[in-house]
């Protein structure tokens, strides 16, 4: 599994095989099943967690029961209620997995220690978040300016292999709109073929 991590830093940034054997030392591996919690809403997020396997999803749930879908991650991603995690502050959100799958965890003092102790792994870091920002900001815009047709195809292109594996209600709720305008939208763009 550390492996995995390794291969997505390293896209990133350079390691060395003494920043390798570090690294490792900070992450805690763990299983998790199809719709095991990672975090619940009210808790304070103790964990930056890595995907090595599997698909995760980060979620809220208004008053009504409704699901809203935030986030969703596979392979080579990271996950977690950032807010939460860096404040210590309680989570708005509930992290639960889609798929069977494993991620390596790090604490909120052994990711600061770690990127003191390797100092490569902050600017891994910075660029992460640096990225996830540009992608939250291309979200909200394309949630302003696109029709929820727009919005699905985006989707599509972008993410072809896993929107497959992603039940369509969760699609739906992603994309803010009705499972039942994704089924009309699913149907006319079949049509349009």
């Amino acid at each position: 599994m550390i492996e995995i991590l390794f291969k997505h830093i390293e896209e990133k940034v350079s390691l060395t095989a003494t920043d390798k054997e570090m690294i490792n030392t900070f992450f805690i591996r763990k299983r998790i099943r199809k719709k095991q919690y990672l975090l619940h809403e009210g808790d304070v997020c103790k964990y930056l967690s890595f995907i090595a396997t599997g698909l995760v999803r980060t979620y809220n749930v208004d008053e009504k029961g409704d699901e809203h879908m935030s986030v969703f991650g596979w392979e080579g991603w990271w996950i977690s209620d950032f807010n939460s995690f860096l404040s210590e502050v309680p989570a708005m959100f509930y992290i639960d997995a889609i798929e069977d799958s494993e991620v390596l965890m790090i604490s909120r003092s052994d990711y600061d220690t770690l990127t003191i102790q390797v100092p490569i792994m902050d600017r891994y870091f910075r660029i992460l978040f640096q990225n996830s920002l540009v992608t939250k900001e291309r979200r909200l815009m394309s949630s302003i300016t696109h029709s929820a047709q727009q919005k699905y195809v985006q989707l599509l292109n972008s993410n072809p292999e896993i929107i497959n594996r992603i039940p369509q209600n969760m699609v739906a709720s992603y994309l803010g709109i009705a499972p039942e305008t994704l089924s009309r939208i699913k149907r006319n763009l079949t049509y349009k073929k």
